[in-house]
């Protein structure tokens, strides 16, 4: 009897801890702030929890769940998707201007390209960028995102497809400062430059936001940017 009335009480609690999560969680009045609340959507504003992840990948997984998260950090225009050949075209297209507080020269791509790009502006660059130089940054400049070409090696076109042939990449050679001092990685990532330690720290914060990320130590191909991609196996160079 003892035994039962043992189970009888764990069962309970754990029936009351979990109406209490419950309620924890989906109350309208709930403490529980956004970011650590599973029941609500990512926004890029919110500070970096151990459900973030969770967030961006639930965000990522349709086109109407990547555009509002994408709207809680970034300024876009929705567009029509793309088919230009059986290869190439944009899904869940995005014109992309801005992210945060930063412009960007009007960039057609996919919305979680640019969500992954969103994300790491808010928790990779303006942390560096206060961190370096005490200040923000305002533009963001980028080479390309959506280019039907296949993909280019040290020794030639591979004759693989480019995931910029899918706006499922995004490359980035530098940015603006608030006080108006252009920073390009071609110059600023030698070793010996000021500016080196910034960019490092731009690479490694890159890597944690997209699926792959390229840049001056893979190869002469990436000498003037960061190849960043919204899809790929972890590669961070």
């Amino acid at each position: 009897m003892r035994i039962v009335s043992l189970l009888y009480a764990l069962l309970t609690l754990a029936l009351m801890a979990g109406a209490g999560a419950f309620v924890l969680i989906y109350a309208t009045e709930t403490p529980l702030p956004d970011a650590w609340n599973p029941a609500k959507p990512l926004a890029v504003s919110d500070p970096v929890t151990s459900l973030t992840t969770v967030k961006l990948r639930r965000a990522l997984s349709s086109g109407a769940d990547c555009r509002a998260a994408l709207a809680t950090g970034a300024t876009f225009e929705g567009m029509d998707d793309l088919t230009t050949s059986p290869q190439c075209g944009i899904s869940d297209r995005v014109l992309l201007r801005g992210v945060g507080d930063a412009t960007l020269r009007p960039v057609e791509t996919r919305c979680q390209t640019a969500l992954r790009l969103a994300m790491w502006y808010r928790h990779g660059i303006v942390p560096a960028a206060q961190t370096h130089f005490g200040t923000d940054v305002r533009q963001i400049h980028h080479a390309a995102s959506y280019s039907c070409r296949q993909m280019r090696t040290t020794g030639g076109t591979s004759g693989r497809i480019s995931t910029h042939a899918t706006a499922d990449a995004i490359d980035i050679s530098g940015v603006t400062l608030a006080d108006g001092r252009r920073l390009n990685l071609i110059t600023g990532w030698p070793a010996a430059d000021t500016r080196a330690p910034f960019f490092r720290d731009l690479r490694n914060s890159a890597c944690k936001w997209f699926r792959l990320t390229l840049g001056p130590d893979y190869n002469r191909l990436h000498a003037d940017h960061f190849h960043l991609q919204h899809t790929g196996w972890g590669l961070c160079r």
